[in-house]
């Protein structure tokens, strides 16, 4: 086990969602490189060498990342993943949100160029992978767009405004990570109860690969 039996307990009770689903999506499980960056947001390191990222913590920065996001005009909030598992997650959480979705290959100039074809105003960055979408970062913080981003332990925070401590690049972990975004973007916008749903599943905020 990840936890001992006495922490599962205490945390268990506050946590989004009860522990051991959190766990079975593998939000905690990280890279075998640690960064100066994520090393407070890291809880031990299994014997193979994975570190694993503090569930507490994980909870704790989607429950202020959420409120930021509620904060602002549904429309102004893009979310950003260049990577293939972040794609489905990123448009069900905008789907949800009401947020404008970035996916795949990010155009240069799409935020720096007022001339750019698909030229983007966002007031806030909802970034998957700092190290992937490095462009989009690089846009954001020349003109000050605040970031939020998803950080696994061999991420730097150079550039984000609020890091979430997770597994970035799996797909189970990514679909998870944005399910619970986005509920608790409702929850604190008032458009659910603060105990409801969202009528998805993290299924369906899954990515699913071609067979």
């Amino acid at each position: 086990m990840e936890y001992s039996e006495k922490e599962e307990a205490a945390e268990s009770k506050a946590l989004l969602l009860p522990l051991e689903e959190l766990l079975a999506a593998g939000l905690h499980i990280g890279t075998k490189v640690k960064t100066k960056d994520m090393k407070p947001y890291i809880y031990r390191v299994r014997p193979d060498g994975l570190l694993i990222l503090n569930i507490g913590k994980i909870d704790e920065r989607i429950r202020i990342a959420a409120k930021f996001i509620s904060q602002q005009e549904p429309q102004r909030v893009y979310a950003i993943s260049s990577r293939l598992y972040g794609k489905t997650p990123v448009e069900r959480f905008c789907e949800v949100c009401g947020s404008v979705p970035v996916t795949g290959r990010f155009i240069p100039g799409m935020i720096s160029n007022p001339l750019h074809p698909k030229h983007a105003e966002p007031r806030l960055a909802l970034i998957t992978d700092p190290r992937a979408d490095w462009q989009a970062m690089e846009e954001c913080s020349a003109y000050g767009i605040p970031v939020i981003a998803l950080c696994d332990t061999d991420n730097v925070l150079a550039g984000v405004d609020l890091a979430i401590p997770v597994n970035n690049k799996g797909r189970r972990a990514l679909a998870m990570v944005y399910w619970l975004l986005a509920r608790q973007v409702l929850r604190e916008r008032g458009a659910i109860p603060p105990d409801g749903d969202i009528g998805k599943t993290v299924d369906d905020f899954e990515t699913k690969l071609a067979t």
